[in-house]
């Protein structure tokens, strides 16, 4: 069953945000801090709510961190952890923790069965399009052909930019054994990571996450 508005867990310690729109919409998840040294999503994230970041229709699933083990050490994945953007779809059985908490995220997820399920990532590499492996300044998805939010909310962002060196770029990079690829593939949503590149400063970066996100809810319908 979907979850009850207000405040929620996953785990002890995963916290889930819900908040419902005046009026009936889509559902949008939005999450941070799957990697634990990618801060500028978290941070952001947690802005927006402190703010009263809420919906006008619909209802908001906010998850400022995702991966509290990795978020306390500044790393990647929990202290000899695996990385739990690969561990989707996830097992109640498994001895890793990630590895359950991801069975409990693809279950509400289905459950949900959400618009739109956005990751906020960062990466010490900026992209370019010769360069695969590379994302920083990008909203990276897996479907052909790329989802028309997509490339509105790219155009938006560079029309704001501080400096031209900021330019956003869409990136086609679809990996099987992602967390938002296993999403899209259970649920049919609009599936995206956003990816901040860490060479600006935090504060612009949070800056950054922050407007993302408030783009990516109004092309999903749920804030006017």
């Amino acid at each position: 069953m979907p979850l009850p508005a207000g405040s929620t867990f996953l785990t002890p310690t995963v916290t889930v945000h819900v908040i419902e729109g005046a009026s009936p919409g889509p559902t949008a998840v939005i999450q941070a801090g799957i990697h634990g040294n990618e801060i500028a999503g978290v941070h952001a994230l947690q802005e927006l709510l402190e703010e009263g970041l809420a919906p006008d229709h619909g209802r908001l699933l906010a998850i400022p961190v995702m991966n509290p083990a990795a978020y306390r050490a500044r790393e990647r994945c929990r202290p000899d952890g695996p990385d739990l953007n690969r561990c989707f779809p996830g097992d109640p059985e498994a001895d890793e923790p990630e590895v359950r908490l991801a069975h409990k995220f693809m279950a509400l997820m289905k459950d949900e069965q959400p618009a739109l399920v956005a990751t906020l990532h960062e990466s010490l590499k900026r992209h370019h399009p010769d360069i695969r492996e590379s994302y920083g300044q990008s909203i990276v998805y897996g479907t052909d052909p790329m989802p028309a939010a997509i490339g509105a909310v790219i155009d938006q962002l560079n029309e704001e930019l501080d400096h031209p060196y900021e330019q956003w770029a869409p990136h086609y990079y679809p990996v099987a054994t992602s967390s938002t690829e296993q999403i899209v593939a259970a649920t049919g949503c609009l599936g995206l990571c956003v990816e901040t590149w860490m060479g600006f400063e935090e504060r612009r970066r949070i800056d950054m996450q922050r407007r993302v996100v408030e783009l990516l809810l109004q092309q999903c319908g749920l804030c006017n």
